[in-house]
Order: C-alpha cells, then structure tokens, then sequence
C-alpha cells in the first residue's frame, strides 16, 4: 500500500504494450510464484491468527467442538479480561518523541523535529492506530505498521501516512527474524474493480473479480460480498546499485501492471522551473531510506520468524479447562435442582429423556415403585472440585499477569495503602516489559518519519506547536536543514559532506493524576526547603546532584540561574554603593539605611522534615503510590 503521485506511462501505438517496461508479465509471474511460497510458510500463522479471532469473539465452543452443542456452554472472559487490562496499561503510556542530535550543529534542527513530529503524527490520528496495533497484538501475538508516503494529502502537497497492517494481507520470506532481511515483502487488498478502472483507465475490461491470489479471511458474523472486488498486490523488494540498496515497488492485479517504480523513467520535475531536480524512480527507488515501510511489533519473540504469539495463545488451553469446569457445574446444579422420576412400565429406559435432565419423568422398564414412580437420586459435588477450579482460575491469573490488584482489588487480609501499592507495582511488570518493546517500534515509526521528512518536505510547511510556555505558536518547516552539510574540521579545510542523523528518545506523554500529585508535591517540598532561594543555590545544587528523579537537569538548571542572577544582582549592589559613597554620601547613607544595598544576612536552610501530620498520607505511602502508578510504563525508556 504506497501512495504516490501515478505518473502516465507511454504505450507502444501498434502493441499497446508499454515501451520499455522492465517489470512485465514474466515478472508478475515470478512474484506470484514467490507470494505462493511466502503463503504455505505462513499458514499456520494465518490459521493460528483467524482461531485467536474467534477465542476473542467469544467463540471458543465452535473453535474447540468440546461437549455436545445442545448443552450449556458457559464463555468464560478471563481471557478478554487480560487483553482490556494490558490494553488500558498500554494507552496510558501513550509515547512522544525526543529527537536528539549527534553532531552539535544539527542540535536546532532537532529541536525543530522534536516540535514537528507530535504534529505530523496527530494529524494521521495516530494515537487512535497506537490503540488498535496494540489491541491486536495482544490477541494476536504480532502489530504491524505501515508509514507510507501519501503524494495526495493535503491537496496534492503529500504527506506521512501511518496505518495498522492486518497480519492475513502481508507476506514474508519464511524463517527470518527481521522484516528488512525478507528478499521480497507483499501487501495484498482487495479493492472494488469498478474503482480501480477508474484510477488506471489503461486496464479497464482486464480486470477479473477474485484475481489470481486468495486471502485467508477471519469467520465474519456478517455476509461479506467480494464478487466484485479483485485482489491487488503491492509487492517491495530490494536492490544492490553502486553500494546503495535501492527500495522498488510494483503494484499489480492480475497480470495488469498498475504502476512499479523501474518502469516510471521520468525525472522528478521542480514545480517552480519546470527543470529536472532528481534522479527518475527507476534510478532512486521507491523511498531513499531503502527500508521496507513496515515495523513489526511482537508481543512474545520466537525464534526464526518475525511473528509472535500472545495471550490468546498462553491462555485459551486454560480457560478452556474453565469453561468446561464451568459447564459440568452449571448442569450438576441445574440436575439436584430439579427433581426427577422414573416410570415404570415400558421395556427400556429412555435415554434422550434420561440424559435430558431438563425433564422430570423418565420411563423405565418395569416396576419401578409400588406407585411405578420412583425420585432419581441426586449426587451433590464434592468440594474438591470447587478447590480444583479455584486453583485453575487463580493460574491464568498469575500465568497472564492479571491478578486481582490490578483490576483494583486486593487479597484477603491486604488493608495498608503501602502494601496494596506495592502489589499493583509488582503486577504490572509483565506490562511495563511489553510497553518497553512497543516503544522501540514507535522509535522505529518516528525514524522512518524523518526519513520521510528529509525526501519529500521540499516546500514549506506551517505548523501549529506549542512554545516553552505552552502557548501557541507558528512555524514553517522544510526538508532543507535535514539535506548533505557541508563539514570542516577544526584548522577550516573542507572534509566533504555529512547527512545530520538523530536519535529518538521516547517516553510516556502524559502522567497520571498519582504522578502529577507526586511531582506537584516535591515542588512544594523544595520550595519550603528553600532550594529556590537564589542564596542557597549552592546547597540546593549539592543536594540535587545526588538526587534522581524526571526532569532533574531543569530544576538544576532553573536553582543555577537563579544562582548566577543573586550573585550578579550583588555586585551591581556593591558598584551602586561604592560610587554613592564617592559621590552622593548622603544618599549612600540612606541607601544603607533601607537596606536597599549592602551586606545582607544569609537564610539557613531548614533541616527538619515533618513525617506528616495527622489525616495526611505518609510519605512511603505517597512513594509507593507513585512507583504502583508507573507500572505500566518503562522507567527511563528511550
């Protein structure tokens, strides 16, 4: 799925072939032979992912046929519990970008991206793809990103375009751990043929419905009619040109070539002056960066495949055996509820009504009774059944890492707020682990951006962000500061030319209301400590360079000022005196007098710290708090 500007191809008047094409119908054949393989390698995952489906629709009777079909069958929701908890977790700590420079000189162009990149990526909605990626790799095992090109954005002006990429449309080479690695990556759609006649004329009445390829398709609920739909495969591979890896791209239904990037020969045209400005596709591929504009996002990693596996997989043999647990009471409650006979009088017992036990009389052959009706016994459960399905429940909790504490409850005999906090803490580990892989996806997203950025932002973009102060500002953005750079070393000689390259730190966007109470505490508690006291920046400094804490070098940072400001603000004080004293005595006097310059006494800084008084939460609680709240998102990441 790329998205560019289609540029017309010239045909042949005679053959109505295109004139030169490299990619042809002997090469569309070559892909579909390549795509059947990277399908039979991939079927179990496209099996395993249509099944997970079904456990999350709650349709684990019919994936696993246990029991008869008449009976009750109770859907136990342990397992789409885990997934909305881990969920939660996760869009909570919805991440942003910090990009930062490796040489100094590009350190203003950092601070540009830092600013620009939360805009671009609000504009493709992403926190709503962050959500559904997520989503679905935690039932499915894999999330996978598309950050494409989009050449009709913005009124043709072009720009990011980042989307969820369902794991049944893509395809590998098998038996790789990097999708970079694959020699060839597909993306399949299935789009109507009447739209596609459109946007490509040339092929109108050669399009068939279905085309040569069929996707595996999960078991909708509703009737999906795709008669008149056909399959279009984008397929991208890699290139070896000059030392260079040259990203190229076809797009195909059928035996029709939509459009590939070796056969468009023209050269990119500067709107302006109308003169060449870069090499043809042909030449330069599709993106520059040479990377394949997908990033996959396991959940658990196995060896040799770019897929992995998730919760549904760990936890549906378990609720499995709970829901068959479940069954076998329901109807033993339901039988002893239910009181039931036999009759006699007929040759044999009945067994449909026997088994039915929904049904109070059952006939029975001969005399069963002095009345010829007798009550059928009833078998109470004994208790260690109800300790063996407890004990089931209580593994797919730990198994999945989703006990009580973290849906807000406690153990039995767990009352002190520091106790229960550090339960929640520990509970969300498994959480914080997975986040911190999702945020080296989002890191991968945000390179891939940039790259991005550098290739196509020729002309100027405005750009609302917000200032130091959080007020709005405007600012015009392009591609220039990103282009090669002219370097020099230190004696001024000309060392050639460098590409500015940045790292990506990532982080949570937005706290929680424990760690905004935290953070506004600690504020508090340094202001009465007197650490913003221009007169102690010296002791305030000591103090905090030994302390950790979120955005210590600003506090540090603010104390030196304030530091340097007190320091210069006295000997101003002392040259207004001095020339008072020289010439104006008796204004010197008065200004002594007022204490309006001069020597003035230094504060001591207050050492007694006060526990908390009574009503107030004490300070290890409040810690405690704060270290459960962060749980679910990386310390530290970056």
């Amino acid at each position: 799925m790329a998205f560019f500007k289609r540029r017309p191809q010239t045909e042949d008047p005679e053959n109505k072939e295109v004139s030169d094409a490299v990619i042809g119908a002997k090469e569309i054949k070559h892909f579909n032979e390549v795509l059947k393989k990277y399908k039979e390698g991939k079927g179990s995952i496209e099996r395993r992912v249509v099944d997970n489906e079904e456990w999350w629709k709650l349709h684990q009777w019919q994936q696993t046929g246990n029991g008869n079909p008449e009976d009750i069958q109770p859907k136990g929701a342990y397992l789409w519990n885990t997934i909305e908890v881990k969920h939660a977790d996760v869009t909570a700590a919805y991440p942003e970008p910090s990009v930062r420079p490796r040489n100094a000189e590009d350190e203003p162009e950092a601070k540009k991206l830092s600013s620009v990149l939360p805009v671009v990526l609000e504009q493709n909605d992403f926190r709503r793809t962050w959500s559904e990626v997520n989503k679905y790799k935690l039932k499915q095992g894999t999330g996978v990103y598309g950050v494409f090109w989009d050449a009709g954005k913005h009124g043709g002006l072009g720009d990011i375009s980042i989307c969820k990429i369902d794991l049944l449309r893509i395809f590998w080479e098998p038996g790789i751990q990097d999708i970079q690695h694959s020699r060839y990556v597909f993306l399949t759609d299935l789009v109507d043929i009447d739209l596609l006649e459109q946007q490509y004329p040339e092929h109108k009445g050669k399009l068939r419905a279905g085309g040569s390829f069929n996707v595996q398709k999960y078991l909708y609920d509703d009737h999906v009619d795709d008669s008149e739909k056909t399959v279009v495969i984008d397929v991208y591979y890699k290139v070896k040109r000059d030392g260079r890896t040259i990203l190229h791209y076809c797009k195909y239904a059928g035996n029709c070539v939509l459009y590939a990037t070796e056969n468009d020969q023209g050269a990119v045209i500067d709107n302006d002056t109308g003169e060449p400005q870069g090499d043809s596709p042909s030449v330069r591929g599709l993106y520059d960066h040479g990377l394949y504009p997908f990033v996959f996002d396991p959940l658990f990693e196995v060896e040799g495949s770019v897929a992995g596996y998730g919760y549904i997989d760990i936890g549906k043999s378990m609720q499995m055996q709970i829901d068959l647990m479940d069954q076998a009471f329901i109807k033993s409650t339901l039988a002893n509820c239910t009181p039931r006979y036999l009759v006699g009088g007929n040759l044999n017992i009945n067994e449909a009504e026997f088994a039915d036990f929904t049904k109070p009389f059952v006939r029975a052959e001969g005399l069963v009774s002095d009345t010829n009706m007798r009550e059928i016994p009833k078998t109470s459960l004994s208790g260690n059944f109800l300790n063996v399905y407890q004990m089931k429940v209580n593994e797919i909790k730990e198994v999945l890492g989703n006990r009580d504490v973290a849906n807000g409850g406690t153990t039995s005999g767990v009352t002190a707020a520091s106790a229960i906090a550090t339960l929640q803490e520990v509970s969300g580990r498994m959480s914080k682990d997975s986040t911190r892989d999702a945020y080296n996806a989002y890191r991968q997203i945000v390179i891939l951006c940039i790259e991005l950025i550098r290739q196509f932002y020729d002309l100027p973009r405005t750009f609302r962000i917000l200032g130091d102060r959080g007020t709005e500002e405007f600012i015009e953005y392009t591609n220039q500061g990103l282009g090669e750079q002219a370097q020099t070393n230190i004696m001024g000689v000309e060392m050639g030319l460098r590409l500015p390259v940045f790292d990506v730190e990532v982080s949570a966007q937005n706290a929680t209301e424990y760690t905004k109470q935290s953070q506004n505490e600690m504020a508090l508690q340094f202001f009465n400590l007197g650490f913003f006291n221009p007169q102690l920046a010296d002791q305030a400094l000591a103090c905090l360079d030994i302390m950790d804490f979120d955005h210590k070098e600003e506090i540090e940072e603010r104390v030196q000022q304030n530091g340097l400001m007190f320091q210069q603000l006295q000997q101003l004080q002392q040259m207004v005196l001095a020339l008072a004293q020289k010439y104006e005595p008796a204004l010197a006097a008065q200004l002594m007098e007022t204490g309006l310059v001069g020597a003035q006494p230094m504060p001591q800084a207050k050492t007694s710290f006060s526990a908390g008084t009574a009503g107030e939460e004490h300070a290890f609680v409040k810690r405690a708090r704060q270290a459960a709240d962060e749980a679910a998102r990386p310390e530290g990441a970056s």
